[in-house]
């Protein structure tokens, strides 16, 4: 039991040395920042006086006294900024106006670009086809005719099916020629007519 009364002594005794420490530099702490308090509050003094000493001068020599700036009163710096925001929300329209007039100058200097641009026309299947048979010099059947133009003109959804029928249609109008060499069928150009027409060009046929 003494040992035990002995170490709990101990105990007591840090703990008292360490909260003595602690108040005492709670004490210095507190004795700093009331002096320092003590010295802004001086500052705020001689501030205010000299406050005073402006505002009387100013209404000495016939200006107009302004609404004294301190802690509580903030109303004439919150009405100040009303002109510059009036100025610049006067600035924007002429801004907008401004950068309107460029847009519209370049949409009427593409205008003639895009006029002359659409006449461009992409050919039918019709003219597809006929070029091509008219190019070669042996007959071909419709799965090549179909696979070449395709290959061409990868812009053009070009399917075998409409390929068939659209050459099919020229042969029924005598512009190309069908031969059949056992169970396949192929094509080959008919001589230009002179005398073709715009109609059977745009065959109703094309896809």
């Amino acid at each position: 039991m003494s040992e035990v009364e002995s170490a709990t002594t101990e105990l007591k005794t840090q703990y008292a040395a360490q909260v003595a420490a602690d108040l005492e530099r709670n004490a210095k702490e507190q004795e700093r920042i009331g002096a320092e308090v003590t010295e802004l509050q001086e500052q705020l003094r001689a501030l205010q006086h000299d406050q005073a000493l402006l505002v009387n001068l100013q209404r000495t020599l016939g200006g107009e006294s302004p609404t004294p700036v301190g802690p509580d009163t903030t109303g004439s710096a919150a009405a100040e900024p009303s002109v510059p925001r009036q100025a610049s929300a006067e600035t924007k329209p002429a801004r907008q106006k401004k950068s309107a007039a460029p847009k519209s100058r370049k949409t009427a200097a593409k205008s003639p670009e895009t006029k002359a641009s659409a006449p461009a026309a992409k050919p039918t299947l019709v003219e597809l086809i006929r070029t091509y048979l008219g190019q070669q010099s042996e007959p071909r059947s419709a799965a090549e005719i179909s696979t070449a133009l395709a290959q061409a003109r990868p812009d053009r959804d070009i399917k075998p099916k409409v390929v068939r029928t659209t050459v099919e249609g020229l042969v029924a109008k005598g512009h190309v020629h069908r031969t059949k060499q056992g169970a396949s069928v192929f094509y080959t150009a008919a001589p230009t007519k002179p005398a073709d027409t715009p109609a059977e060009q745009n065959d109703p046929a094309t896809a």
